[in-house]
């Protein structure tokens, strides 16, 4: 089979589930081995000519510690500035050790982002320690949104935790067991919200797995196999329905069969129908994700210095953003919403039988499409996964894709630009990550450069050149959409990818699976 090339199988991964509880206990009283203190830079003022903390939580540990937790802060010079850490062992405490990490100025130390760090920040020093038992609490408990915040810290801990060593000879399996949130509250809501945040972050795991897996492993065949199985675990409300590239053929998918035609490896086109348990269904949303399991651009062959394309293994990124929010939906099972998760799965590359600049293809709503840059690939996959949406009834379509470099020059690499004619949509999904924490940036649709996409021979080019590249790649999707459904379109080419720790993020299946909920409830 194609997907043995270089004979390399991923080991399997069983993931550690850690088990998450809010408590509401004293802090000098919790007995484990280690004992995590959020603190902002003014939760460590101290008294005036001593050592003596002000605030009440460090105060009453500090006189566990005879003084010691005090002064040894001190000399660490720990003060309590963002993502800073420091792990002591003291007599007079039921932990073994007590850990302070520092969340900054007080003002920017409330948003989902501070206590996501805080939650990393907690895997680190616990995998640095080899702690199996760890609490975590805030110096200063005044926090007003206290829910969202023990959610931020449990997802925090769980992606900080996760290490790929599928395709290392050797891995480290964390040692971590359980996690206490103390200060939070305690009963049935704040447990909820907690199996909320590891069921999205298994599913942003899952999405970082399938970007990090190289294109010689993850084909097309492998990705399909990779949905239907989700469906397959969640078959309660899942069904699956994969299509080959004959049936591709039949409902004349032309633009995406285009960009497969060079590849040994063949298409497969994946649908995936989430319905709820029981009840009625109020609204229909599809998620679209661009699934190119290795994009080489084609005759257009990716060359020269940033050019990527020793990365493009993370072209499907939207894809994972799609079927990792499947996974996480098929836990949590939202009721009164049906959910589509389309995935036009291919490979770009090169060969006797591909596309070629100049070709004129033809997508299933019976577009004609001159193709002036086969490396603009991925908006024709995704033009006919458009159409199928919009042919399956839904009410709103969100399409994910690592569409255009033109979106990193204009926003950077953590931000994703998102465009769509409709407002209310817009609004929807910027709420929703507003509660993930994922930044999104909403750029201009602007109908005029649509001129740039006018073909001489066709009813137009699929690249508009450099200037606005990602609006007149959102327009082109555009023409794919029905005027009845409500579209967004989101450019992840930045956030896909996490140059420092070199693996993919995940990004966007928390947003998805927010938005999914938000609909769930309307």
């Amino acid at each position: 089979m194609p997907h043995t090339l270089g004979l390399t199988h991923p080991n399997s991964t069983d993931h550690p589930k850690i088990s998450f509880s809010a408590k509401e206990i004293d802090v000098t009283e919790w007995k484990g081995d280690l004992l995590v203190v959020g603190a902002t830079e003014q939760d460590l003022t101290k008294e005036e000519n001593s050592s003596k903390f002000v605030n009440p939580i460090l105060s009453k540990l500090d006189a566990h510690t005879g003084g010691l937790l005090g002064l040894v802060s001190s000399e660490e010079d720990f003060t309590g500035k963002p993502g800073q850490s420091t792990v002591l062992r003291l007599p007079g405490l039921a932990s073994k050790r007590i850990g302070l990490i520092g969340l900054g100025k007080t003002g920017s130390s409330s948003s989902p982002a501070a206590f996501h760090g805080l939650g990393e920040g907690v895997a680190n020093v616990a995998k640095a320690s080899q702690s199996s038992t760890v609490a975590v609490v805030l110096a200063s408990s005044d926090n007003e949104s206290k829910l969202s915040s023990a959610s931020a810290i449990a997802s925090g801990i769980v992606l900080g935790l996760f290490e790929d060593g599928r395709y290392k000879s050797e891995s480290k399996k964390p040692s971590l067991k359980s996690v206490d949130v103390i200060g939070f509250g305690a009963g049935p809501e704040i447990e909820k919200k907690l199996k909320y945040a590891e069921d999205v972050s298994y599913g942003v795991i899952f999405g970082r797995e399938l970007i990090n897996s190289p294109a010689n492993v993850l084909t097309p065949a492998v990705l399909a196999e990779e949905a239907a199985k989700v469906a397959s675990t969640y078959s309660d409300v899942f069904t699956a329905n994969i299509l080959n590239e004959e049936q591709c053929r039949e409902l004349k998918m032309g633009s995406y069969l285009a960009v497969a035609a060079a590849s040994a490896n063949p298409p497969f086109f994946i649908h995936l129908v989430y319905k709820p348990l029981s009840g009625g269904v109020k609204t229909k949303l599809a998620l679209v994700g661009k699934g190119l399991t290795f994009d080489s651009g084609g005759y257009n062959i990716k060359t020269g210095p940033g050019c990527s394309i020793e990365l493009m293994k993370f072209d499907m990124g939207g894809s994972a953003a799609v079927l990792g929010a499947a996974k996480a939906i098929g836990e949590i099972k939202p009721p009164g919403v049906e959910v589509h998760f389309i995935v036009a799965a291919c490979e770009n590359m090169i060969s006797g039988t591909g596309m070629r600049p100049g070709d004129v293809i033809t997508a299933s709503n019976g577009k004609t499409i001159e193709v002036n840059n086969t490396d603009a690939e991925g908006r024709l996959t995704l033009a006919d996964a458009l159409v199928y949406a919009c042919n399956q009834g839904v009410d709103k379509i969100v399409d994910l894709a690592t569409l255009t470099g033109a979106c990193v020059i204009a926003l950077g690499a953590s931000m994703a630009g998102i465009y769509t004619p409709n407002d209310e949509l817009a609004k929807e999904v910027i709420a929703a990550s507003e509660k993930s924490g994922e930044k999104l940036w909403r750029m201009p649709l602007e109908e005029s450069y649509w001129e740039m996409m006018k073909s001489g021979c066709a009813d137009m080019v699929n690249t508009g050149g450099r200037a606005g590249g990602s609006i007149t790649a959102a327009l082109f999707l555009k023409q794919f959409v029905s005027e009845k459904v409500q579209w967004m379109h989101i450019d992840m080419a930045g956030p896909v990818w996490n140059e420092k720790k070199k693996s993919g993020t995940g990004f966007g299946v928390a947003t998805l699976v927010e938005w999914v909920q938000t609909n769930s409830s309307l």
